[in-house]
């Protein structure tokens, strides 16, 4: 009956955890440092969270402002957040790992229509003027950067920081020779500073080309070379008037390595699912793609969850949760109906054991009848080794009553028929042993 209990409290047990874990596995608070509040990228990730909010309420987005995206990255180094968004040419968080891409911005050079201007490396000594965004910190160190490829000391380009509708009029009037705008290829800064320029100059700015983008992407991290197609930046007339060639810089959703790949996959499976949604609230969304996972050398490692299932096909969280449930219940049965077996076996070598003890108790009674005195102290010997075993076997717990029970009436029976035959052959009787 012991055995039956432990089992039973075991199964019992088993079903706790597999419902414990059905019912906990799909939630998760995940905080996200987002950079600053009300930048555009904010914004895209207010609306990821709200809209995955809809979608599965049992993963709560929690959005952690910070004062840039440097600040973002060092929480997500040290911790105090789950995910982040970076700027690719930044330097990332030791632990990061992609989760998806969601911007690509163009580096762009504008230029005013008949500027002699044709290559970084002609800036020197020139102003470049350059609007108040999101970051125009990180902008400024991308021009340090590039200026420094070209083996341009920075302290020869001035730089001018200006609202969007004063950048055009800043080249208009010679204070500026060129504008660095940094944004996506579709409505965004680059676009506001094409617009500027035009209004200013009443003609067709020029997007300045930047032949040695693939070089400059191998010497320095986190930039990549990106086509820019004919009339990416205006229509009518094009800005370009034809493809061009640039660099860009890319923004990431990132979590640390240490994430599970069963939440990487889900995050990334809700970024990409969503964004039909996410266009709704935010034409930025339409930039969001899946890290090139056949990129043999990326700057910033995938997470493995993501790869797993960008590789493996579309199943959700919420269907991997309940894989992992379903094979804790298979593992489970399968324990229980193991210890089941070795429960089993063992109650029947104990019972084999005990119905041996029983038929020898029965046997010694049977001899004792006709024996002679020697036979008969030979058999109350035997009678006395098995009285022994039998009390062992009561102590150790692998008797119960009701064997035990038995037992003792053999053992009583047989040591009556011994008494009486030791009497009828002149032999004292021998004290009982139970």
């Amino acid at each position: 009956m012991s055995v039956v209990r432990l089992l039973a409290g075991l199964f019992a047990l088993a079903g706790c955890v597999v419902a414990g874990a059905y019912l906990g596995m799909p939630h998760a608070d995940l905080r996200i440092a987002a950079g600053p509040s009300g930048t555009p990228m904010y914004r895209l990730i207010a609306a990821l969270a709200a809209a995955n909010a809809k979608v599965h309420p049992r993963v709560r987005l929690v959005l952690v402002e910070t004062d840039s995206l440097e600040a973002s990255g060092r929480d997500l180094e040290e911790g105090r957040v789950d995910l982040a968004v970076i700027r690719s040419d930044l330097a990332p968080p030791r632990n990061a790992q992609t989760i998806a891409i969601l911007r690509r911005d163009v580096v762009a050079f504008v230029l005013p229509p008949r500027s002699p201007i044709d290559g970084i490396a002609r800036l020197s000594g020139h102003s470049v003027a350059m609007p108040t965004g999101a970051a125009p910190a990180e902008d400024g160190r991308i021009l340090d950067r590039l200026l420094g490829y070209f083996d341009v000391p920075a302290a020869k380009v001035e730089r001018i920081f200006l609202a969007t509708d004063e950048i055009g009029r800043a080249v208009q009037e010679r204070r500026a020779a060129a504008i660095l705008a940094v944004g996506p290829i579709g409505p965004g800064m680059v676009v506001d500073a094409v617009g500027a320029l035009a209004r200013a100059e009443r003609g067709t700015p020029k997007l300045m080309a930047i032949d040695e983008a693939e070089a400059i992407g191998k010497r320095l991290p986190g930039y990549e070379s990106i086509d820019v197609p004919a009339g990416a930046f205006r229509g009518r007339p094009e800005v370009p008037g034809e493809s061009v060639t640039s660099i860009a810089v890319t923004y990431r959703l990132v979590a640390s390595r240490t994430m599970l790949d069963i939440l990487a996959a889900a995050i990334a499976r809700s970024v990409f699912t969503m964004k039909p949604m996410l266009l709704a609230a935010t034409p930025l969304a339409s930039q969001i793609e899946a890290p090139d996972t056949d990129d043999k050398n990326p700057s910033l490692p995938i997470h493995p969850g993501v790869i797993a299932y960008l590789s493996n096909g579309d199943q959700s969280f919420f269907d991997t949760s309940e894989s992992y449930v379903y094979v804790i219940g298979i593992l489970v049965s399968l324990t229980g109906s193991a210890l089941a077996i070795l429960a089993d076996r063992r109650r029947r070598r104990q019972s084999t054991r005990d119905r041996k003890l029983l038929l020898r108790l029965v046997e010694i009674a049977e001899r004792a009848r006709d024996a002679d005195p020697t036979s008969l102290a030979a058999l109350d010997k035997d009678l006395h080794g098995l009285v022994a075993a039998a009390l062992t076997r009561q102590a150790e717990g692998h008797t119960g009553p009701d064997q035990w029970a038995v037992v003792a009436a053999a053992t009583a029976h047989a040591r009556h028929v011994i008494a009486g035959r030791q009497g009828a052959t002149g032999k004292p009787p021998a004290a009982p042993d139970v």
